[in-house]
């Protein structure tokens, strides 16, 4: 007889510790059945949350979420977490605007104690929460679960470094699927296998033990026996650099068998200080599809779980930004080999993964270590090789310094790509790569490029690679181009040049990356209200193309610049800057861009309406301009939704 299902009486995790062994796996079973259900209808992370289902079951049915704190590194492993924290009936929203995050959100829930988007964070959040434990004198756990790939972050052995050093009450669980995105890379990632395979020391330990038993018998062969066995010990058990570090070590543990897993989180929660416990997961466990493929299973779209994914049949659809980037890339570093390809854990996610089929000794992934792959790079580059670092711009951020220090400062000539250049949808603010133009102009010597479309595109990639004069960066978003004619013969552009694409009397309209055709379409609304306008490509964002900026300017009532990039200190604002450095009366500036508040998940159509960079909108808030003028503006319309009206 079928038991009736238990996740649906599952309201919050307290319900969860009172469950029998036996309903604890069938509540794994359904968390899998449920995710899988849910996902194939909306898509999200799949294969993480999949593997961890006996995990997440096994903390909440041993600790007392919100009481005792679980961080969860990354977030993506924390679907099954959601389930069984009040978010059962809000789940089929999951990463749809309205609906919950995809990502732990401490906003959403109080189970949700630190919001992880991006890797290796965990450790070193959970820290501050144990201390601040400590000092408030307060009695509960705190768990840090952090992936094997986070653990190619530095920032993780800084936090593990400090905990060593504290000594303080911190659980850490890793969760060892062998895989981030992507294969796992570098010394950790094959020290770890070291600690799950095991088969050089048990062979030694049974050599010496049947060299041992051919000695004299007596304390003297004992003591040597021991000593000969923790030398062994220490020598080959890789998990001796955590007890280094001050975490009493346990494991590798299968991280499936939900009974041990009780049964060592129930014991090490009567120890003292740091606990590290070594867990081996199958990442997309119990589905065969995601076990098979695990790197194209980590984020889906939807798909039938009958078949599973499907690769893109449509040969008639265009090409993809990052696609185009990666064979551009590859087929001019054929006749070049200087260059090298460096990415952070990102291979397919960058495009870099044709380059690394075809070029393999010079493709580096370095892992999720973004300021490593930086700096990385500028080593190579004074060595004279011409280093194209391809990373999401929202994982840039975490290498400003490097950005500055290690390349800018020296003049290096570093060829920096950014995947994921403004809203990337249902991963939300965590992932929107919403501030590189912002951040990267403010960098001395910095050159800043964004292409109209995905031709444009191969010509920046040209661009990036003849250009010798120090740093260099190329943005583009994320999805498709907009199908144009793609040439074979690619010549670099001119540097700091712009791109009349239109000409009007009215209305100056300057654009940059995918709002160029945003600010056309526009353009076509306003001439229905027989405004005209001037559209311009303007290619770069640093240096600008000021000759054009101003001499144009002067002739039109208003200029509009148009940017998915925040207001702050964007594009338009270097255009700012220019008119009122290079002219005596500068006209009237509407800049349109991403507001001063963070923008949450949600397809990227909604959430350019939300902001109010779709060609409607746009023509809308000129139109309003102009029909104000003369009259005060309201700017606080403006600035809430995304506008700024000078």
């Amino acid at each position: 007889m079928d038991r009736p299902e238990i996740l649906p009486t599952i309201e919050s995790p307290d319900q969860v510790s009172g469950l029998s062994p036996a309903e604890l796996r069938q509540l794994a079973q359904e968390l899998r059945a449920e995710i899988l259900r849910v996902v194939s209808q909306v898509g999200g992370h799949l294969g993480a949350s999949l593997g961890v289902a006996e995990l997440t079951v096994a903390l909440h049915h041993c600790f007392d979420s919100p009481k005792d704190k679980i961080v969860w590194d990354v977030g993506h492993q924390a679907y099954g977490h959601k389930l069984l924290t009040g978010r059962r009936e809000q789940f089929s929203t999951i990463r749809q605007w309205g609906g919950i995050s995809g990502f732990p959100h401490r906003e959403e829930s109080p189970h949700d104690a630190f919001g992880v988007g991006h890797a290796s964070t965990s450790i070193s959040a959970a820290l501050g929460f144990c201390k601040a434990r400590d000092l408030r004198r307060e009695r509960h756990h705190v768990i840090a679960v952090i992936g094997d790939g986070a653990l190619s972050g530095g920032i993780a052995y800084e936090g593990m470094n400090n905990v060593g050093q504290l000594e303080t009450d911190l659980i850490v669980i890793l969760n060892d699927n062998e895989m981030s995105i992507s294969p796992n890379v570098g010394a950790m990632s094959r020290y770890l296998t070291q600690i799950t395979t095991g088969g050089v020391y048990t062979r030694m330990e049974a050599e010496i033990f049947r060299l041992l038993g051919k000695l004299p018998a007596g304390e003297k062969a004992q003591n040597l026996a021991g000593r000969i066995k923790e030398a062994l010990k220490n020598f080959m058990v890789p998990g001796q650099l955590f007890e280094a570090m001050g975490f009493r070590y346990f494991g590798p543990l299968d991280g499936h068998d939900i009974d041990l897993l009780v049964d060592t989180f129930e014991h090490v929660k009567k120890m003292k200080g740091p606990i590290l416990i070594h867990l081996i997961t199958r990442k997309g466990k119990g589905y065969s599809f995601a076990e098979k493929d695990a790197a194209r299973y980590h984020g889906v779209a939807s798909f039938d779980p009958k078949e599973g994914v499907k690769g893109n049949t449509d040969s008639s659809s265009p090409p993809s930004f990052t696609s185009v980037f990666g064979k551009t890339l590859t087929e001019m570093a054929r006749s070049d080999r200087r260059i090298v390809a460096i990415t952070a854990a990102m291979p397919d996610g960058t495009g870099l993964n044709h380059f690394a089929a075809a070029l393999p000794d010079r493709f580096f992934d370095v892992g999720i270590a973004e300021q490593h792959a930086v700096t990385f790079a500028a080593g190579l580059a004074c060595r004279g090789m011409k280093p194209v670092c391809a990373i999401y711009s929202t994982f840039l951020q975490r290498a400003y310094d490097q950005v500055i220090h290690d390349v800018a400062l020296q003049k290096l000539n570093v060829f920096f790509v950014l995947d994921r250049g403004g809203l990337v949808g249902a991963d939300g603010a965590t992932h929107h790569g919403v501030f590189d133009l912002s951040y990267l102009r403010a960098v001395p010597g910095m050159v800043i490029m964004t292409p109209k479309d995905e031709m444009e595109l191969r010509q920046m990639v040209a661009t990036g690679l003849a250009y010798d004069e120090g740093p260099i960066a190329l943005r583009f978003p994320r999805g498709k181009g907009l199908g144009v004619p793609m040439e074979e013969e690619v010549e670099p552009l001119p540097i700091g040049k712009a791109e009349v694409l239109r000409q009007g009397d009215d209305v100056l309209l300057l654009a940059v990356g995918n709002m160029v055709e945003a600010a056309r379409q526009a353009a076509r609304l306003l001439d229905e209200r027989d405004i005209g306008s001037t559209v311009v490509n303007a290619r770069f964002i640093k240096p600008l193309d000021t000759e054009l900026i101003l001499q144009s300017s002067v002739r039109h009532r208003l200029v509009v610049t148009i940017e998915e990039n925040a207001l702050q200190g964007g594009f338009g604002s270097a255009v700012l800057e220019c008119l009122h450095e290079g002219l005596e009366r500068p006209p009237r500036v509407l800049r349109l861009g991403i507001p001063d508040h963070f923008v949450q998940h949600g397809d990227p159509a909604i959430l350019r309406q939300e902001v109010g960079l779709v060609p409607e909108d746009i023509a809308a808030d000129i139109l309003a301009v102009l029909d104000r003028e003369g009259r005060r503006i309201d700017l606080a319309h403006h600035r809430r939704k995304g506008r700024e009206s000078l």
